[in-house]
């Protein structure tokens, strides 16, 4: 085997013309069209007009510095590491071999200056407007979905919340005269300095319990001095959550003293580090503390049409009306496609009056033990009417709203087939929903061949980008920030990236003068 030299001749090839062939994908992409994308202009209006309020990193590179760091799923610094050392990222950036990056904090300032600008989701709006100039995002059908984004954050008990609240509320209060009243009222020996719990022996359920109310007595210490005072700002928040936290989880027993609740707050907040995050539920069975990323998705092309952020504890249907709001004012809307979580009646109801039609699964009825459901009964809403399996019919007994109950009662008594049907002792009863009829004819229309292939060949769709979406856990499946609208800013980051991914494999190109679609 001969011996190998490295070559020492100085080569001063562009990192696009290095890699050749090997430069693909999303890379690709930005490198052929990054100077028509994010001219030097791009992020002018995020900057004051004065010279030392100009940025000194071209705009071109701090966008895709931006978008690469969230594909890749990286930290501030190593998304800067990957500038200066990553052939690809040179080559997407359009700088030159041997280029050294900036500094991290840059990235958490222009994201900053973003969020306060005029067109803060700019990345992600222009990557639509790009797809309707190239004709790949029509409005023919849309579908919406949700995923658990993680908080960054530890959730923290009881004790960490109410002591770590104290601590802040005196870190904010600083040496001032106001201060020094606080702490005078404060009764534990606790000079609340360190972070952390207070020491305590644990096991002593007595122990447990007068430290609570120890902590609980010293929050409304603080608040009693605090009372009439003119706050504001940060310190004003810091008094505000310290009130919450003295009501969602203790309470007062008979001897006075509190205690902590044996129940959980229904807005609970858990942690006093991310006051937005919450405990939700994506199944009964799968529980997560944060946020929910909601999608809207177009499936002819699979590109993300908007997005939303909300507390995990916010129900999906809570945001749908945020995600099709750019439709609201068009003639032609488009078909919405989404799971059982969008097919309540009052949501059917209105987004149906807006002129959406809706395909969402309603879910069947059920009942315990395998007895008759409520899909076993005939409701004749025009009659008013519903009528058993056993062929008994009463009266519905309408409300104001539009809801009702038909109560079968002493009709159950003598029926052969109570068994199957209910074990109360005052009969069968059914409730109307005020939204019945719409309610009765999507689960009709379910039934429809038509229907299931439309549904089943469509709605899966946003399984796939979402898929896409969370592929790198930063900024996609758990947020690298603290708070609604910073997570909101990654994840819309995340969204225009994974256009950007998309636009390429679709064959979306510059020509000169618009943007077109070619050959991938």
């Amino acid at each position: 085997m001969a011996l190998g030299r490295a070559k020492r001749q100085q080569r001063f090839d562009t990192p696009e013309q290095l890699l050749g062939d090997r430069l693909s994908g999303l890379y690709r992409f930005l490198a052929d069209h990054g100077s028509v994308l994010f001219p030097d202009q791009y992020f002018a209006d995020c900057y004051s007009c004065s010279v030392l309020g100009r940025p000194t990193v071209p705009a071109r590179v701090m966008a895709t510095t931006m978008l690469l760091q969230s594909h890749e799923g990286l930290s501030d610094r190593e998304a800067c590491d990957r500038l200066g050392c990553d052939l690809r990222w040179q080559a997407a950036a359009g700088v030159e071999c041997g280029y050294v990056a900036f500094d991290p904090t840059s990235l958490v300032g222009m994201r900053n200056r973003l969020r306060a600008s005029g067109r803060p989701r700019r990345l992600f709006e222009d990557t639509k407007a790009m797809a309707r100039e190239a004709g790949v995002l029509a409005d023919r059908a849309r579908v919406v979905d949700s995923t658990p984004l993680y908080d960054a954050v530890a959730t923290q008990d009881t004790v960490t919340q109410l002591r770590s609240a104290i601590r802040k509320l005196l870190r904010l209060l600083g040496p001032a005269e106001l201060a020094s009243r606080v702490r005078q009222a404060l009764i534990r020996d606790d000079d609340y300095e360190s972070p952390g719990k207070p020491p305590c022996d644990w096991e002593d359920p007595a122990a447990r319990d007068e430290l609570v109310d120890g902590l609980v007595s010293d929050v409304n210490a603080a608040l009693g001095v605090l009372q009439g005072e003119e706050l504001t700002g940060a310190l004003r928040d810091a008094a505000e959550l310290l009130a919450i936290l003295a009501g969602q989880d203790v309470e007062q027993a008979e001897d006075g003293r509190f205690r902590i609740a044996e129940r959980v707050a229904k807005d609970r907040v858990i942690s006093t580090v991310d006051t937005e995050a919450r405990h939700g539920h994506k199944s009964h069975n799968r529980q997560f503390d944060g946020f929910k990323s909601h999608l809207l998705v177009d499936p002819d092309s699979e590109l993300i049409d908007e997005v939303a952020v909300t507390p995990a504890n916010v129900s999906d249907r809570e945001a749908i009306d945020d995600l099709l709001a750019s439709f609201d004012d068009e003639p032609e809307k488009p078909i919405v496609f989404g799971d059982s979580a969008y097919a309540d009646g009052d949501t059917l109801h209105r987004l149906e009056d807006k002129g959406y039609a809706v395909m969402a699964r309603v879910p069947p009825a059920t009942q315990r033990d395998g007895r008759y459901s409520k899909d076993d009964f005939r409701i004749d809403l025009q009659a008013g009417e519903v009528t058993c399996p056993a062929g008994a019919t009463v009266a519905i007994r309408f409300c104001n709203e539009g809801s009702g109950i038909a109560g079968f009662g002493d009709l159950c008594a003598s029926c052969p087939l109570q068994s199957r049907c209910t074990t109360a002792k005052t009969g069968r009863t059914i409730t109307i929903h005020r939204h019945e009829q719409i309610l009765r004819q999507h689960k009709a229309d379910q039934q429809n061949e038509e229907w299931k292939q439309q549904y089943s060949g469509t709605r899966p769709k946003v399984e796939r980008k979402i898929a896409h979406f969370v592929h790198k856990p930063w900024g996609g499946r758990r947020a690298r920030t603290r708070g609604a609208a910073r997570v909101l800013t990654d994840v819309v980051t995340r969204a225009a990236v994974a256009n950007f991914a998309r636009l390429g494999v679709l064959g979306v190109r510059w020509d000169g003068a618009v943007w077109a679609r070619g050959s991938p």
